[in-house]
């Protein structure tokens, strides 16, 4: 057997312990566990890779609000259900000065997360008709949101991006919205897992196809302004966060203050909803809701349902740090782009030592270096490579589990990794290299 960095016999062992039945396809906290264990009893630190979370600290901007609000003694007092009107009010400042779309203020509304965003967002839109039951994914997406389906217990469908960039997606999209059963499209957009980011063309062939099915587009904009090739960080002014909302008025748009920020601990995130559907009056919401307005039956039905508002001190946070930036004191953008030097130079590492990257252009353009990158090694299906991977102290997730058809392939996530770390990560991969050699060069990036 060959040497690695991390002992063989312990890692074998706590892999049959944990009861995981495929390393390869457990979900991420499954995964986070093992190896938090395997580092517990060797005490070698892995390179780890597997979580999605910030890895920057938060905002004092927000931090400071926060605190200033709770003294005030807003914890004792319920939020309004649609939101402090000052949260509100900056976030359509917002959506106007980073994306140049109109929301009217009483359309952005808090939740808990933009996961419960995308929640609330599934669960009333599938009630506005009878004859469209399902959602569409443009995957690879993050898992979670296909959970979300099933726990619902709705229909959905999915596909994998990567063959249908540019115009092939307009039929690809097209062969699904004609069968006239979908109602929802969701997608990130920079994307978790892949980094991909939709260009203009194809987000212009979304709203195009959108408006024309009238089906609802959800665009989680958790990663925003963070595709590093362009600067997205100067209110007011383009470029600007690219989105379908530029495109469709069929629109609802989910703003995360986790990654941004780095305040993902408060759990805060918003929901833009378009002028349009925030007013559109379907009567088969009675059948649930005591209002026929999408908007209201969204707000006092089904949030009202779920959690009752979102944290009053968090709601004063996230306005303060959306005040900051709309009025140009806080260049979030330059906070975060940390990550994509930090990809840059971890991925030089990965393809120096055989990987390929997975997901590797937009249209004709190199992806951008962020906050994920996704990676494989010739003769390594993603299950296998997972695995083999913890034998030498890195950890990332499979693909597969993210609704991706490149079966080969691994999500990274720079985020936690220091730069302190680097020397390890190249002499693990290259000591990965040196016992699986291959026959072929890197395909350069």
């Amino acid at each position: 057997m060959k040497e690695t960095p991390i002992n063989t016999e312990v890692v074998s062992r706590l892999i049959q312990e944990s009861k995981i039945l495929n390393v390869g396809t457990a979900t991420i906290r499954e995964i986070k566990r093992l190896i938090n264990n395997i580092e517990k009893e060797t005490g070698e630190k892995f390179i780890r890779m597997e979580m999605g979370v910030p890895g920057l600290p938060p905002s004092k901007i927000g931090v400071q609000a926060e605190i200033e609000a709770l003294q005030r003694g807003v914890a004792a007092i319920y939020p309004d259900i649609e939101g402090t009107p000052l949260l509100k009010q900056e976030a359509s400042r917002f959506a106007k000065l980073f994306l140049d779309v109109d929301v009217n203020e009483a359309n952005c509304v808090p939740t808990v997360g933009s996961m419960q965003g995308g929640f609330a967002a599934f669960l009333t839109i599938s009630k506005l008709s009878k004859e469209r039951d399902t959602t569409l994914f443009i995957d690879p997406g993050f898992p979670v949101h296909h959970q979300q389906q099933i726990v619902l217990g709705m229909k959905y469908l999915s596909f994998d991006v990567y063959e249908y960039r540019g115009e092939k997606l307009r039929e690809k999209l097209e062969s699904y919205f004609s069968t006239g059963v979908i109602h929802s499209v969701l997608y990130s957009n920079p994307n978790n897992p892949s980094w991909i980011c939709f260009t203009e063309k194809e987000l212009k062939i979304i709203g195009e196809l959108a408006t024309k099915y009238n089906i609802i587009i959800i665009e989680d904009l958790a990663y925003f302004g963070m595709d590093f090739r362009k600067d997205y960080g100067h209110p007011g002014h383009p470029p600007y966060q690219p989105t379908v909302a530029k495109y469709t008025e069929n629109y609802i748009l989910l703003i995360s203050s986790s990654k941004i920020f780095s305040y993902a601990g408060q759990r805060i995130g918003l929901m833009l909803v378009s002028n349009h559907l925030f007013n559109q009056v379907s009567e088969n919401l009675l059948w649930s809701y005591s209002s026929n307005i999408f908007g209201r039956a969204l707000i006092y039905g089904t949030l009202y349902a779920l959690s009752a508002g979102t944290a009053h001190s968090t709601q004063y946070a996230m306005a303060a740090m959306l005040k900051a930036a709309n009025d140009g004191t806080f260049n979030f953008r330059e906070e975060v782009k940390e990550y994509g030097e930090k990809a840059k130079i971890m991925k030089k590492f990965f393809i120096s030592n055989g990987f390929n990257i997975v997901y590797d252009k937009d249209e004709d353009e190199l992806i951008a270096d962020g906050f994920y990158f996704t990676f494989s090694y010739p003769g390594f299906t993603s299950e296998k490579l997972l695995e083999e991977l913890l034998y030498y102290g890195i950890s990332a997730i499979s693909l597969s589990i993210c609704g991706s058809e490149r079966f080969e392939g691994l999500r990274a996530c720079v985020s936690l990794v220091q730069r302190s770390q680097f020397p390890a990560l190249e002499d693990r991969l290259r000591k990965f290299h040196e016992n699986h050699p291959v026959n072929q060069p890197p395909v350069p990036h």
